[in-house]
């Protein structure tokens, strides 16, 4: 339940508890849906409406205690702090849970100030109220970063406003698997047109808004990551290269730090560097070829992008 991660954007992972409930097309083939399955004789039991979420063992909440008291000796190793994914097996704003799990979490967090809390959830639009409440803090501890999944447009025009309305040292977004382009325009840059309702003074306009409108654009600065990839396992839907350079060239002129974690299953022909297989009157990088997730790697015409945001002083 609780691990050093091979997940590249994270030290380690930590699961207070299992279970969830698919609520959008990036939950199609939902991994974790899978091992329950399998660790339950062929059955999710923990998984979908009315399924009972299982809270795990004390000795594993008892894991992110060890780690924050290991600070210094990572911190010497590797000059920065440790980063914890948390409910990398649920998501700690599901309806579904025990709020008072959710507040045992929450004092976990306060408990470890040495360590970085990165809480990824889709149901973002759940945030704000779920952190009211009887032992709940009524906000965002400093030392969590708050990311949404966003996997199409659909999302990223629904959530993304909810995610940047919320207090947080730190908001990101993970994009995998990336089902579809998506343009982040309006939600990186400052410019003239309609406010969104809910957020006077600050920016954000309603599309369209032509890019010529303000002359020199000023970034935003309220989103600090962007991690994407493609999907792996049974089903994996192709990522098309083109919707994931789009992503790296939208963060690179906002100045938002961009993570490419993996091609998934699938990989743009031409991304391995050999064209002899396409065919002369297609673009080879972007012909989808099914290779597995190792082979498919993650370098994004042929560069790893390993950006991370900086952590605002406490």
């Amino acid at each position: 339940m609780s691990e050093n991660s091979k997940i590249e954007w994270t030290d380690h992972t930590f699961n207070p508890w299992e279970g969830c409930q698919k609520v959008g097309p990036g939950c199609d083939h939902c991994y974790a849906e899978t091992r329950n399955a399998r660790f339950a004789g062929g059955t999710a039991i923990n998984w979908g409406p009315g399924a009972p979420r299982r809270r795990t063992s004390a000795a594993n909440w008892r894991k992110p205690l060890a780690w924050n008291a290991n600070h210094n000796a990572f911190f010497a190793e590797h000059g920065r702090r440790q980063r914890v994914f948390c409910a990398s097996l649920a998501d700690v704003f599901d309806n579904a849970v025990d709020p008072a799990w959710r507040a045992d979490l929450f004092d976990l967090i306060y408990a470890t100030p040495n360590l970085d809390w990165l809480l990824l959830t889709k149901r973002i639009g759940n945030v704000n109220g779920m952190l009211v409440g009887p032992g709940m803090p009524g906000r965002l501890p400093s030392n969590v970063w708050l990311g949404a999944t966003i996997v199409n447009q659909v999302e990223a025009d629904r959530d993304i406003p909810k995610l940047l309305a919320t207090p947080a040292a730190v908001r990101f977004l993970s994009m995998e698997p990336l089902l579809g382009p998506v343009d982040l325009d309006r939600h990186l840059w400052k410019c003239c047109g309609n406010p969104i309702p809910g957020h006077p003074g600050d920016g954000w306009m309603q599309p369209p808004d032509p890019p010529e409108c303000c002359g020199d654009r000023e970034p935003v600065d309220l989103l600090h990551w962007v991690i994407v990839g493609g999907e792996s396992g049974p089903g994996a839907r192709p990522m098309h290269p083109g919707w994931a350079r789009s992503l790296r060239d939208q963060c690179a002129a906002a100045g938002v730090p961009f993570l490419f974690k993996q091609w998934g299953e699938w990989l743009g022909a031409g991304q391995d560097g050999d064209h002899d297989h396409v065919p002369l009157e297609l673009n080879a990088s972007d012909v989808p070829v099914r290779v597995g997730k190792k082979a498919a790697g993650r370098l994004l015409d042929g560069a790893q992008h390993d950006g991370f945001p900086a952590r605002p002083a406490s």
